[in-house]
């Protein structure tokens, strides 16, 4: 990963990351037949564009408060494949797949942000934004288990 040096860069790439995954769900929204699945990626939009306002608002030096709740994790993204890496083409089970593994990244990320600043409370916002991307995929794979049981 690149080194930072500010944590302006760092906001910089985090804020791009957002507007990446916001985009994402944008298309896996515009794509969906069906008005639930639609919906549930209107929201992951949503969210994407919430944390984004959050890192703009931090950058901008407002005072921001995050909630830091633990979040389990299903694993299940571990254990299947993506059949189609074609979004436009992409069956509701593969875009949870993916998504599943685009939140496990974000998570990642914001870990590594964390451990990159060394300021305290930039810290304390980088891991409590990966919480929210870790509640992100634990949705998403709460979703997958229900879509994967009522097919099946």
């Amino acid at each position: 990963m690149k080194k930072f040096e500010n944590i302006d860069q760092i906001l910089d790439f985090a804020i791009l990351n957002e507007q990446i995954a916001y985009d994402f769900y944008t298309k896996l929204s515009e794509n969906s037949k069906h008005e639930y699945i639609k919906n549930i990626f209107i929201e992951f939009a949503g969210e994407e564009k919430k944390h984004k306002e959050i890192l703009q608002a931090i950058k901008e030096g407002k005072n921001i408060e995050i909630s830091g709740e633990k979040v389990k994790n299903l694993n299940i993204d571990e254990y299947l494949e993506i059949s189609s890496k074609n979004i436009d083409k992409m069956s509701f089970e593969d875009a949870l797949l993916l998504a599943m593994k685009r939140e496990k990244s974000a998570y990642r990320l914001y870990m590594l942000l964390a451990e990159q600043t060394d300021s305290i409370k930039m810290r304390n916002i980088f891991e409590k934004l990966a919480n929210e991307e870790a509640k992100h995929k634990l949705r998403f794979e709460t979703e997958y288990d229900d879509y994967v049981y009522r097919e099946n």
